[in-house]
């Protein structure tokens, strides 16, 4: 853009101050004679052509319009009434625009108007750059909300647009406000919406061998996906993509400082900044493979034709890249004509895929004064071919009906709608026609001749000798491959031969450190290995032990000089206090490094003499989802909230002296339709989720390691001991909600809940997704040597399982037997787990023999299925579990740790039994998964204690 557009945008994201809110009706002059008036006036900003006043002004009247639910506006003589002058700072309520319940913050009245104004203006007046409207605009976007106010913290980030419909903050305001300031001024077409996706998502990541596939497959597609939205970035500011929220990504943040010319100093406080573990925030993967942006219309096919020539170019450099290192390595010259580039073009012609839609504002039919053609036939004709109804989708809503044209009332006046209360039709028509463009798929045909990628199957691996593709595996003795799995073992293993796409993501992480390193930063990357995951419990449990290391074990590990192993950051900060710190981090390497079968047998004895016990072999990994994401982005059903459930409590209150309106009530009752504010939300809340607390409930809280996080989807892996434990916590934290809805204790979780869709984390205030939001969970239980292709399926499996079977907030967990065989559970959240954790607990207690769980298994063959209250096998349960204890746990009777009531505890197993399986004839199986799952996580390897009987 040129400089003018960046005044516009700078000039739109200063029409309202940000402390707005704590100044409102306190000051004589007025809120945008504050903060506002003085830096448009040190910006050079008071005389800006008529055209970019108007559409700033236009902007501004859009954006509330999109945001807010219409109500009484000012009466006939121009004034705004008593009953909506709502004073913040005395009253300062905050709604969350997803939940729709309030937020009652207390008081602010201690914070004086002229303080407030004084820290705004410090604040932003730091962020100027002098004659750069450019990198001032973007500044004030990144920065903006992250006033230095020990008064009220983060609470200035969630200050409201309108202290009387405070359920869109004014950051909010001002980034809408911005993006459709600047896609007026750019262009006379106005604006549009533009959705694009990337893909193909699962298929990509399943291709994996190891956990660092994984790792960078889910990195490379965030990444791709920023390189998509990056043309949008640059061309027209981060605040034109609405959807996901930009602002804090760390991935953003590079950009704005590297190519963008921040100053370094103003992300000293960012965690990627400063940190130099693998805990580095830029190692997730938080961007979602699609994006919403707000463009202008006659630039749109331009743009995502940009676009895809972008991500495609940047796919095909990066797998270049890749091939120059594997050439470096096999010792063969580099030169164009090499059969390998010509591999890479063509295998990666049309990845990835690219597929968009967009929808411009000037659909929506306008009358001489700008307002809203209450028949709106342009629109309703281009959404009539996606709906049945007619007036199609929103059109004929009767929200719409009642508001189009506008209404009066006896004691007020509500406004007629502009463009901007049509986002929602806008919305749902680019949602459909994006679903459109991607039911019409093109492929292109590819003739592949030679032998096969090891992974995938489906294109030639890359060769420097086309002659090398007719060689069956027993005769590749010297390709490419064979000569880099010698040098370079971590890039392919023995036999391994990969395509362009698996050979990218295979050496993404060695080509995205030497880019950090490239721009100076300092930090260093690992995976975790399913081994090493495995055998975490197993250290653990020796530390807490205060085993000491036996000196033959010492003096083994010693010899083999093994390198330190990559551990979870849990278990590697528990080890830099230990004494044996570095000897205990090379152990898992040492243990892994030898095929012979004999040598291995004398380094388990030696572990075992060590530990105690059989070091554990099993790890866990769970896939969590958050559930029904397209139905809250479109506010379906009881996702949204009524009209009145957004307004401030005095508001809400002095609307009842207009009930005597019908219109008026049935409007207010009807459910609010998307908004962007709402989109915006979504993302910070998805956002908050993957970046700061499902870290600290899987790396800080328990041993585990994020594979990826992106929005609503994560993947972790985890001890198998604190796996049920991890997956409740996330389950809270991604809600919010208490720990005992999730099956922990209070103090188990990692954030403490202010109000339904708020929680204090790390001393900043957070909007999550509330409580109404669920997530649906799959795990998987396996052998570290099990076939990571293999259990990604199982996992895959288990997610859907917990969505239709378990009819989504559910969780299934599959047990995959090194001997063969699994086990399959699947319940809801809350008291199933919770009463998993109990009974594994007693199963794992010293003087509890296994046949508890043997003996039980055996009768439940004969037992009819539990029906009624259940009684009657929740008794034989009782006495079955309670005959296998020894003295010392005093089996069933009322003891200080309530699991070991026994009588209870079946009583509640009995029920959720019942209350999960509608048919009679599938609750036994269910009981006796259940059973068998709490057996098998309660066995010695991976229990605090070692059970002497659970041989017997």
């Amino acid at each position: 853009m040129d400089k003018t557009l960046w005044q516009a945008k700078l000039a739109a994201r200063l029409h309202d101050p940000i402390e707005k809110a704590l100044i409102l009706m306190r000051t004589t002059e007025g809120h945008e004679a504050g903060t506002s008036a003085t830096l448009r006036a040190e910006l050079g900003l008071t005389q800006l052509p008529a055209s970019i006043e108007k559409a700033v002004r236009q902007a501004d009247h859009w954006a509330s319009a999109a945001d807010r639910a219409a109500f009484p506006n000012r009466n006939e003589d121009g004034r705004w009434p008593k009953w909506q002058q709502v004073r913040f700072h005395e009253k300062p309520v905050l709604i969350h625009p997803l939940t729709g319940e309030p937020c009652d913050i207390g008081s602010l009245a201690e914070i004086e108007p002229a303080k407030a104004k004084a820290l705004a203006e410090d604040h932003l007046r730091r962020l100027i750059h002098e004659d750069d409207p450019r990198r001032t605009a973007l500044a004030f976007w990144r920065f903006g909300p992250d006033v230095q106010a020990p008064e009220i913290r983060s609470l200035w980030a969630l200050l409201p647009a309108d202290s009387r419909v405070p359920d869109h903050t004014i950051h909010d305001h001002l980034d809408l406000t911005a993006a459709l300031a600047t896609s007026f001024a750019a262009d006379e077409g106005g604006p549009a919406l533009l959705a694009l996706s990337i893909g193909p998502v699962q298929d990509f990541i399943a291709a994996s061998r190891s956990t660092s596939d994984l790792w960078a497959g889910s990195h490379l597609l965030s990444r791709m996906a920023w390189e998509a939205m990056r043309v949008i970035c640059d061309e027209f500011g981060p605040e034109s993509i609405l959807f996901p929220r930009l602002r804090g990504v760390p991935q953003v943040d590079l950009w704005l400082r590297e190519e963008c010319g921040l100053e370094a100093s103003l992300f000293e406080q960012a965690d990627w900044a400063s940190m130099k573990s693998d805990a580095n925030p830029l190692f997730t993967a938080a961007l979602p493979n699609r994006f919403t942006a707000l463009v202008p219309a006659n630039q749109a096919r331009q743009l995502a034709e940009r676009i895809t020539d972008a991500v495609r170019r940047f796919a095909r450099e990066q797998a270049e890249s890749a091939w120059r290192k594997l050439l470096e390595a096999a010792d063969i010259d580099d030169d164009p004509a090499l059969p390998g580039y010509a591999q890479i073009r063509q295998q990666l012609q049309g990845f990835p895929e690219v597929h968009w839609a967009s929808v411009p504002w000037s659909l929506v039919d306008r009358d001489n004064s700008g307002k809203v053609d209450s028949n709106t036939p342009a629109l309703a004709e281009a959404m009539q071919p996606f709906f049945e109804s007619t007036p199609p989708g929103y059109l004929g809503s009767h929200a719409w009906q009642l508001l189009a044209g506008g209404f009066t009332l006896e004691q007020g006046w509500m406004w007629n709608p502009n463009p901007g209360a049509l986002y929602p039709a806008l919305h749902e028509l680019l949602e459909r026609a994006l679903a459109a463009v991607k039911a019409t798929r093109t492929f292109t045909r590819q003739n592949e001749e030679g032998w096969r990628d090891s992974l995938s199957g489906e294109a030639e691996w890359l060769t420097h000798d086309r002659a090398h593709l007719s060689l069956p595996p027993g005769q590749r003795t010297d390709t490419l491959w064979t000569r880099v799995a010698k040098q370079r073992p971590a890039w392919a293993k023995h036999g391994e031969h990969l395509s362009a796409l698996n050979t990218l993501k295979r050496l993404w992480p060695n080509l995205y450190m030497e880019e950090l390193s490239r721009l100076e930063i300092d930090t260093t990357r690992f995976v975790v290995s399913t081994h090493t995951m495995a055998i975490a419990t197993s250290l653990q449990k020796a530390i807490d032990g205060n085993h000491t290391v036996p000196g033959e074990l010492c003096a083994a590990i010693d010899e083999a000089r093994t390198e330190p192993a990559a551990l979870p950051r849990k278990l590697n900060r528990i080890l830099s206090d230990h004494p044996d710190g570095e000897l205990l981090r090379r152990l898992p390497g040492w243990l892994e490094e030898t095929d012979d079968e004999q040598e291995r047998k004398r380094k388990e004895k030696l572990l075992e003499n060590f530990l105690g016990t059989n070091p554990e072999a099993y790890y866990g990994l769970l896939l969590m989802d958050g559930d029904r994401m397209g139905a809250w982005l479109s506010a379906q059903g009881e996702m949204s909230q009524p009209h009145e459930a957004s307004f401030h409590p005095q508001i809400r209150s002095a609307l009842q002296s207009f009930r005597e309106d019908d219109r008026f009530i049935t409007y207010m009752k009807e459910r609010r339709a998307p908004s962007p504010a709402r989109h915006m939300a979504i993302s910070e809340a998805l956002n908050n989720f993957a970046l700061h607390m499902a870290p600290a409930v899987v790396e800080q809280r328990h041993a585990g390691r994020i594979l990826y996080a992106g929005g609503d989807d994560l993947m972790a892996m985890a001890p198998v001991a604190e796996l049920l434990p991890m997956m409740a916590g996330l389950r809270a934290a991604y809600a919010g909600i208490p720990g005992k809805m999730a099956g922990l204790k209070e103090e188990e979780t990692d954030f403490k809940r202010v109000a339904n869709g708020f929680v204090l984390h790390n001393r900043r205030l957070l909007r999550v997704m509330g409580e109404k939001a669920t997530t649906s969970c799959g795990a998987v239980i396996a052998h570290h040597q099990a076939p990571l292709t293999a259990i990604l399926r199982e996992l895959r499996a288990a997610e859907r399982r917990a969505k239709e079977k378990g009819g989504r907030d559910s969780f299934s967990l599959s047990v995959v037997k090194r001997s063969g065989g699994a086990l399959h559970l699947t319940a809801r959240w809350g008291e199933p787990l919770h009463l998993l954790m109990r009974l594994s607990r007693f199963l794992a207690e010293p003087d509890v023999s296994r046949r508890a769980v043997y003996n039980s298994q055996l009768w439940l063959k004969d037992l009819p299925a539990p029906e009624g209250d259940g009684n009657m096998a929740a008794e034989l349960l009782a006495w079955q579990l309670q005959r296998q204890c020894g003295r010392k746990t005093q089996c069933g009777r009322k003891t200080t740790r309530d699991e070991y009531d026994l009588s209870e505890l079946a009583r509640k197993l009995v029920h959720q039994c019942i209350a999960h399986e509608t048919e009679p004839a599938r609750r036994l199986s269910w009981l006796e998964n259940f059973l068998s799952v709490a057996e098998f996580l309660a066995r010695e390897t991976r229990t605090p204690n070692g059970n002497p009987n659970h041989g017997e």
